[in-house]
């Protein structure tokens, strides 16, 4: 698991757009949110999502990019965008590198049967890309508004 302090994981991911998206992109400019999520379009996904939507004026006021990471593609991603008018970046982590890389990629047991996926999970990345926050396994409701009061600490 990663942990504060830690050098965040460096990633080029396409998102929504088809367009690269790095970590470089913002280190010594913007702090990052990286949330990884299980799949686009599902209740408590859609939940997170439009909670950090609705927040992004608080976020971009603390100098903070928010992008959500699941192992769906760019189309995918577009449509879940587009359908609940989300402002967050998205991006498309197909083969699980990066879930691998930040260590959510995990043993799920649900209705008695085991299975690999997603844990959901928030990085916070400060301005030199070191990890801040990690937290693991994280509920979606009001967790936006909880990962806001972190990143005004920065």
């Amino acid at each position: 698991m990663l942990k504060v302090g830690d050098q965040a994981p460096d990633f080029a991911l396409p998102n929504a757009d088809l367009e690269k998206s790095e970590l470089g992109d913002y280190l010594g400019k913007r702090n990052l949110v990286l949330y990884f999520y299980p799949k686009d379009n599902t209740p408590g996904c859609t939940i997170e999502a439009l909670e950090f939507s609705d927040l992004m004026e608080e976020f971009q006021a603390a100098e903070t990019e928010i992008l959500g990471v699941s192992m769906d593609n760019c189309i995918s991603h577009g449509d879940f965008r587009d359908q609940n008018g989300l402002t967050i970046g998205l991006l498309a982590d197909i083969d699980g590198t990066l879930c691998q890389d930040y260590y959510v990629w995990k043993e799920k047991e649900a209705h008695g049967e085991k299975r690999m996926g997603i844990q959901r999970s928030t990085f916070i990345i400060d301005k030199r890309g070191i990890i801040r926050h990690a937290l693991y396994d994280v509920k979606p409701k009001g967790h936006a508004q909880a990962v806001l009061e972190l990143v005004k600490t920065l």
